[in-house]
């Protein structure tokens, strides 16, 4: 059975605070668990949580990851700007130009998310948390479906999507060109297998599918840490 997606990682100088930005923007459930930390808890359909990890390293250039939230009417996209503005958020200029209909803004330590328009086709069918949008090649979007046994549900000009059979948001790739590596990236995937699995053996199904294993000076951990075939890292768990 192939590994579950168990979290995304975010990098924090404050971990706390990023966490209740985040719960106060998502209606999650703040929590400290004595192994993953400060998380949150989805109260929906997105079947991963979200954890905050202490992290000094600082922000360089835009994140590869950003989440984009869905909007029911053009109010509800108000509200929901208004309220992470309220909670610390900031609007920020990527190079969206004025007939752009979606809103950029960033959390309290730079991290990018989008507040997308009604009426968006591509997210219709998604909630809140309307899909993950990632820098990344037609390959690794190919790489992660078979990672996690998740169907792709778009594939076109080198543009892919993948989502759970269960539902909740879509993770998409945008494609070539690709933007330069500038460090660890600031998010990241946990994966885990099943309680009854195998770690070492998904570490050789993923390698066998394009990852490779690599060192960013983790030391001894019981996590193994790789990276994905446009080299974006991501760990796995023991099994949960």
């Amino acid at each position: 059975m192939a590994c579950g997606l168990h979290a995304l990682c975010f990098d924090a100088h404050d971990p706390l605070r990023l966490a209740r930005f985040w719960a106060g923007v998502l209606d999650w459930e703040l929590v400290e668990d004595p192994r993953d930390g400060v998380a949150l808890l989805p109260s929906d359909d997105t079947g991963f949580r979200i954890r905050f990890l202490p992290s000094q390293a600082q922000k360089i250039g835009q994140n590869q990851m950003h989440f984009d939230l869905t909007s029911t009417s053009l109010e509800d996209q108000q509200e929901t700007v208004a309220r992470a503005l309220k909670l610390g958020g900031r609007h920020i200029d990527v190079g969206q130009g004025p007939e752009d209909e979606h809103v950029v803004l960033a959390d309290p330590e730079g991290n990018e998310f989008c507040v997308i328009e009604p009426g968006n086709n591509f997210l219709a069918e998604c909630g809140f948390v309307g899909a993950l949008a990632s820098d990344g090649s037609q390959e690794v979007g190919y790489f992660w479906s078979a990672a996690l046994g998740w169907p792709l549900v778009w594939d076109q000009d080198q543009e892919t999507a993948i989502r759970s059979p269960h539902g909740g948001p879509k993770i998409t790739w945008g494609g070539p060109p690709l933007e330069p590596k500038t460090g660890k990236y600031r998010l990241h995937f946990d994966l885990a297998p099943p309680a009854d699995g195998d770690q070492q053996a998904e570490v050789e199904r993923l390698i066998a599918l394009g990852a490779t294993r690599v060192d960013i000076g983790q030391g001894e951990v019981d996590w193994v840490v790789m990276a994905d075939p446009d080299g974006h890292e991501f760990c796995v768990l023991t099994p949960r």
